[in-house]
């Protein structure tokens, strides 16, 4: 029987959507906001695909939302072992998951961000494989599997010896930095993770080079171009958005989701609500997204602020992707979570990436949703 040490981060993601950028430390201020919390349902989308196994499979886990709740409605074999509080926070995380490592189990499976990710490797240092189920606003460590159905595959086939193990690395941001719209990623530990191509993550990489700059400056000149329809444009985050918003003298909020219409700022570091509003008034609209460096996401990770509900007003026809043609060259695919499947199934298929001034290319985009990519 396959052990399973479980618990999820229930603030975990709760900052992306009203653009806290990050939740550590601010859960009341996102709930203020008006903030749902999502974990539990990402860590259900995963659980429940592994009921057919349940007589295979026991878990150890903690009290309430920190995963008792969630292993009881997915109908799974399982033990509380660690009383957590009603606001649970690290220390918690690292003392259940020293719980799990006396309990014997195969493998610790954790719902939440870096943030999560960095305090289960803290308390496990490589005793026992570990593996992310996606629910934070960063998420650029390699232990996460591209969603919650992906997780509930490389669970069930690394516990019955189908997958092997890999060392991939633990990074994280200072939150502060990133809300001032600085990216500094550092690496925090290194940890052990079930892995099989398509479905674990990569760790986020960061592009520089002169020749990056200069495709990036065509890309900026063509949009800066097609851009004057009278649209409202809604920028995700990244330098290459970014560049698009210096060439016509705004200031872009480098880690957030800006708005743009006729060559004129006209929202800032919007929230998911502000964004929803400004749809209310405005009939033409479109949205411009960056994939990840190595991961391949173009939404589902960083720019949260653009929720499902957002792309299915904007439609799945006014979604403009560009990248830099070396990023896109290192990426087999691009991914979609919405954490709508039948969203990420409308925007799945063969798509043209804007790369250069009047210059595209067609990428396949996946639903990271569908575990068998």
């Amino acid at each position: 029987m396959g052990k399973i040490g479980f618990l999820i981060n229930p603030v975990a993601g709760m900052g992306g959507a009203v653009g806290l950028k990050g939740t550590d430390g601010l859960a009341q201020e996102a709930l203020a906001r008006g903030a749902k919390p999502e974990a539990s349902d990402r860590a259900k989308a995963a659980l429940s695909l592994l009921r057919p196994e349940a007589d295979n499979l026991f878990f150890f886990s903690a009290s309430g939302e920190m995963g008792e709740r969630v292993l009881r409605e997915c109908g799974l074999h399982y033990s509380i072992d660690y009383q957590a509080p009603k606001d649970s926070g690290a220390e918690d995380t690292k003392a259940v998951c020293k719980i799990f490592l006396e309990k014997g189990a195969d493998l610790i499976l954790f719902c939440g961000g870096d943030g999560t990710a960095r305090d289960v490797a803290a308390a496990t240092a490589l005793e026992v494989p570990i593996l992310g189920i996606p629910a934070g606003v960063k998420m650029h460590s390699g232990v996460f599997a591209v969603s919650p159905q992906a997780a509930a595959t490389l669970a069930s086939s690394y516990l019955k010896g189908e997958l092997k193990v890999r060392e991939t690395e633990i990074v994280d941001v200072d939150e502060e930095l990133y809300r001032a719209g600085e990216l500094q990623i550092r690496l925090y530990a290194t940890a052990q993770t079930p892995y099989q191509p398509a479905l674990v993550q990569e760790r986020k990489r960061i592009y520089e080079s002169a020749n990056e700059e200069e495709f990036k400056d065509q890309i900026a000149i063509f949009a800066s171009e097609f851009m004057r329809d009278g649209s409202v444009y809604i920028l995700g985050a990244g330098t290459t958005t970014a560049k698009i918003a210096k060439l016509l003298g705004i200031e872009k909020t480098l880690l957030g989701v800006d708005v743009i219409q006729n060559g004129r700022l006209v929202m800032k570091d919007a929230s998911e609500k502000d964004l929803l509003a400004l749809l209310d008034l405005e009939k033409m609209a479109k949205i411009i997204v960056s994939p990840i460096g190595a991961q391949g996401f173009i939404l589902g990770r960083g720019s949260q602020q653009i929720s499902a509900e957002v792309l299915r007003r904007v439609g799945a026809q006014n979604l403009i992707i560009i990248s830099t043609p070396h990023k896109l060259s290192e990426l087999d695919h691009l991914l979609v979570y919405t954490g709508d499947e039948s969203l990420d199934k409308a925007l799945a298929g063969r798509r043209r990436v804007v790369t250069g001034y009047r210059m595209a290319q067609l990428k396949d985009v996946k639903a990271a949703s569908n575990a068998l990519i």
